[in-house]
């Protein structure tokens, strides 16, 4: 547990997250006065002096400083804030974080602002290193995904939109995983139902739509594959009748291959999915048994390949580097099966402990990889991109990310998967059914951002399917954006 205590500012959200990238996945908490054990920490911001101080049972360890002028704006105040802490704790811990003090889900919409106010690669790549203390390779990632991202957002249009669709259930639940899933063992009676319900919202949705442009299609989950056939052909036949689905992006997570069948892949092509994601987090046998995957390597191997001996030709494989107990020797491994497999696409995430998952409650029991070793598997995996001829096109930040490191989308050209740059740049409303499903209401005019929630539980989901639309009835733009 780690206490924090601010004098002069409210930026409570900036200082807990700063610290967390020298602590991860510990408890924070906001005190008063200065605890007589453990450790906390001091962010002060009074007479012309930022300031951090480091505590250890109730004894100052450690203190850094830097003056500032009082006419200073309010994004320098969070800055200023975050590098005393930067510089406090890197002192204290020796650890020199990559992306220095941002702590943002999005680095590289700073380049995107940037880039947009007509400043040169040069400056942004200097803004980021001097102002943020980033290193080098991670600036120019940032830009190299920014310029990638703006090629597919130049041609957004004001009444563009994208739809997500929510299947909440999984076969089994994964030891990282905090998403809204629910098992299918214990849920399997009333999936038709949950169905009956989506079809309802999703009826709705399609009478808005039509004041739009819908641009894509993105069926996630939980894992959209573990329905039946049967049921994914309701749900694709479903989709066919109520929205035009032709000439857009239409993916599927297929996700984990014991509930992919050949069947569930040509309903998929035949109902117009033309992205799919085969998603393997690693292809190491023991591995694949600790997290809890009730697959093997070769059911990989088989699915994608009958993936694309049905036409298939969009292919996404999800990995996940830092999984309990894996060297950068595993994710070599890994890589060279992807390589063999030559997918269309490759996201690669940085394990996140998140608090709802079972690796958070069994935290103690398992060894994860250092910030080295994670920082070597991030190397390897860019490397293997580029050799398989791929390049990053979007990237996002996690908390509680081990080694504070990053997620990032390689693509063939043209594989780009736009409802992820969509989703992450928050440039287009993006209209969401099923339980858990958040909508998300973009102004192309101002960029203002408004969210309508689904209930998670899929019980209330069922229950309460007519307040979920009545939410979106009351809550989104009428008409359209003019």
């Amino acid at each position: 547990m780690i206490q924090y205590i601010l004098q002069g500012h409210e930026l409570q959200n900036d200082v807990q997250t700063m610290i967390q990238v020298f602590y991860p996945n510990l408890h924070y908490i906001r005190r008063e006065e200065i605890a007589p054990s453990g450790m906390s920490v001091v962010s002060c911001m009074e007479k012309g002096i930022a300031s951090a101080m480091l505590y250890r049972n109730g004894q100052k360890a450690g203190v850094w400083s830097v003056p500032f002028p009082l006419d200073i704006e309010e994004k320098e105040i969070k800055r200023l804030v975050k590098l005393a802490i930067y510089e406090l704790l890197q002192k204290d811990t020796g650890l020199r974080p990559q992306w220095g003090l941002l702590t943002g889900v999005r680095p590289a919409k700073i380049v995107s602002g940037l880039l947009a106010e007509g400043k040169s690669e040069k400056y942004c790549l200097e803004y980021l290193m001097k102002d943020y203390l980033v290193l080098e390779q991670k600036a120019r990632l940032a830009l190299t995904v920014a310029k990638a991202e703006e090629k597919i957002l130049q041609g957004n249009q004001s009444h563009d939109i994208s739809l997500y669709i929510g299947i909440p259930f999984c076969p089994t639940r994964c030891l990282y995983c905090s998403f809204t899933a629910y098992p299918l063992a214990q849920y399997q009676n009333r999936v038709d139902e949950y169905l009956d319900a989506l079809f309802k919202e999703l009826a709705f949705l399609a009478e808005y739509a039509k004041g739009f442009s819908l641009k894509s299609i993105y069926i996630g989950g939980g894992t959209p594959t573990s329905l039946s056939e049967v049921q994914l052909e309701r749900l694709l036949k479903k989709i066919a009748e109520l929205f035009e689905t032709r000439e857009m992006e239409y993916t599927v997570e297929a996700g984990r291959p014991d509930t992919i069948t050949k069947e569930k892949l040509r309903l998929m092509q035949a109902y117009g999915v033309n992205r799919i994601s085969i998603n393997p987090q690693t292809m190491n046998e023991e591995t694949l048994k600790r997290i809890g995957r009730k697959h093997s390597v070769a059911d990989i191997r088989r699915v994608f390949q009958e993936a694309r001996a049905l036409g298939h030709d969009n292919i996404n494989m999800d990995l996940i580097l830092g999984l309990p107990g894996e060297t950068p020797w595993d994710v070599s491994h890994t890589m060279e099966e992807i390589l063999a497999l030559a997918p269309d696409n490759i996201t690669v995430h940085t394990l996140a402990v998140k608090r709802a998952s079972r690796l958070k409650e069994e935290f103690d029991q398992h060894t994860l990889s250092t910030a080295k070793a994670l920082e070597e598997m991030l190397e390897i995996t860019a490397a293997y991109a580029k050799k398989m001829g791929m390049k990053p096109y979007y990237m996002y930040r996690q908390k509680n990310m081990v080694g504070n490191f990053e997620n990032v989308g390689y693509c063939h050209p043209g594989k780009e998967g736009v409802y992820n740059v969509q989703i992450m740049e928050e440039k287009q409303m993006v209209l969401a059914a099923g339980a858990g499903a958040s909508t998300k209401i973009v102004d192309p005019l101002t960029d203002k951002i408004d969210r309508i929630f689904n209930v998670k539980s899929v019980e209330d989901y069922i229950a309460r399917i007519d307040e979920m639309i009545q939410r979106k009835r009351a809550g989104l733009p009428k008409g359209g954006w003019k």
